[in-house]
């Protein structure tokens, strides 16, 4: 009768595995697949890191728009609300990137727009809570005043010349 022990002495140990292409040098992986696909060499393709990449590069949009739009949505509440005359200029071309920036990535996947909206309330608290954190003695409004849209968002100016005038 075998014991475990016998049993483990027969098992060979298992070798650690060879690290992959991907793993010791991404930027080759990189090229090395980009061939792959262009020569139509569909066999020799690492799917499981492929898939991941892709998956990895729909996340960053995604995450590159809610940053984005969080920093639009902050630097609108304080060109609105908080009187600095002296810091309109900066927050007005900090705006006019944001909405470049966004503009550029809902050009490149408009599918996003579905996303940019179902973000919104989520993105308003976050830059709610900045603003108020930054400028606690300034009355921000509770809810966004104005359409959620991202045509709006992109394009109007939601400020008076003086915040509250």
């Amino acid at each position: 009768m075998e014991t475990s022990e016998d049993t483990d002495a027969m098992t060979p140990p298992i070798a650690p595995a060879t690290p992959t292409l991907y793993d010791r040098d991404l930027a080759l992986w990189y090229a090395d697949t980009l061939t792959k696909l262009k020569a139509g060499e569909l066999h020799g393709l690492d799917i499981d890191h492929l898939i991941e990449e892709i998956e990895s590069l729909a996340d960053w949009d995604r995450r590159e728009l809610k940053n984005r739009l969080k920093v639009l949505l902050a630097h609108l509440l304080k060109r609105m609300c908080v009187s600095a005359p002296e810091y309109y200029r900066g927050w007005e071309n900090t705006i006019d990137e944001q909405r470049e920036q966004l503009q550029d990535i809902l050009d490149q996947s408009p599918s996003l727009e579905t996303y940019f909206e179902s973000v919104f309330d989520e993105v308003w608290q976050r830059a709610l809570k900045q603003v108020r954190n930054d400028y606690p003695q300034v009355n921000f409004p509770e809810q966004w005043p104005f359409s959620q849209g991202p045509e709006p968002l992109l394009t109007q100016t939601f400020w008076l010349t003086e915040p509250g005038g």
